[in-house]
């Protein structure tokens, strides 16, 4: 982490919000106090595209999906201590 003071951040504000994008984290001081800080800002989450995977995944029919489950796999279920 670099300290800089307030009158090199003003000479150097530009150069600083480079190096502070860039991943360095920049700690300006006041009379020799932190006083405010620099940092990169988080990368932003990647936009969700509707329909990205139209085409390409194919589901069991609803009938299918929402049948019960076979008495074995209700059974071990129900063995596994997870309910």
């Amino acid at each position: 982490m670099r300290t800089v003071n307030v009158h090199e951040a003003k000479t150097h504000f530009s150069r600083l919000i480079d190096a502070a994008h860039a991943g360095e984290t920049i700690l300006v001081a006041k009379g020799g106090r932190p006083w405010a800080r620099l940092v990169p800002l988080e990368q932003p989450s990647p936009r969700r595209q509707p329909g990205l995977l139209k085409g390409r995944l194919r589901l069991p029919p609803p009938e299918e999906l929402l049948a019960p489950l076979p008495a074995e796999e209700l059974e071990a279920i129900e063995n596994s201590g997870f309910l």
